[in-house]
């Protein structure tokens, strides 16, 4: 990481009608930040977990418990945790706000603050908050899920 503060705030989007249908995303863009953009999904974007499950249970269950899976065509949690981990190391000083995907605050979180890779099930991001990570040098702190209503303008403070 470049010295300085870096302060990312990680919005995530209420639920539509659209994301509560379709349980696997299409790798969503985050402009300006290309590294923060959605698990790439392959050939089960699109659809809901249920039905990629009723054609391919192991497939499900490799992605739910090996983090080195990649659905057909798509991205390993692996390998999303890497790219999320490397464009948080590139960011410059300063403030960043990023609309992002669930998955990618997941990646954020067990990236920066080395957790097991297993942890990313463990974490539950809610819609329409705030997860705001902070860090100099290499080092991390977590500000867990304000509304972003509530969120207001970011601290100075590292």
């Amino acid at each position: 990481m470049k010295s300085g503060v870096v302060r990312v705030r990680f919005v995530t989007a209420p639920f539509d009608d659209s994301v509560r249908r379709a349980r696997f995303g299409h790798g969503a863009p985050c402009p300006g930040y290309e590294g923060l953009r959605g698990q790439d999904t392959g050939r089960w974007a699109g659809r809901t977990l249920d039905e990629v499950a009723a054609e391919d249970p192991e497939g499900i269950r490799s992605w739910l418990t090996d983090p080195a899976y990649a659905p057909p065509g798509g991205e390993s949690l692996a390998a999303l945790t890497a790219r999320v981990g490397a464009e948080l190391a590139g960011l410059a000083p300063g403030t960043h706000r990023a609309v992002v995907e669930q998955a990618v605050v997941r990646a954020a979180v067990v990236h920066a603050l080395d957790l097991p890779a297993t942890a990313f099930w463990r974490l539950d991001v809610r819609p329409g908050h705030v997860t705001t990570l902070t860090g100099r040098a290499g080092r991390w702190n977590l500000r867990l899920g304000e509304p972003e209503a509530d969120a207001g303008p970011p601290s100075s403070d590292a």
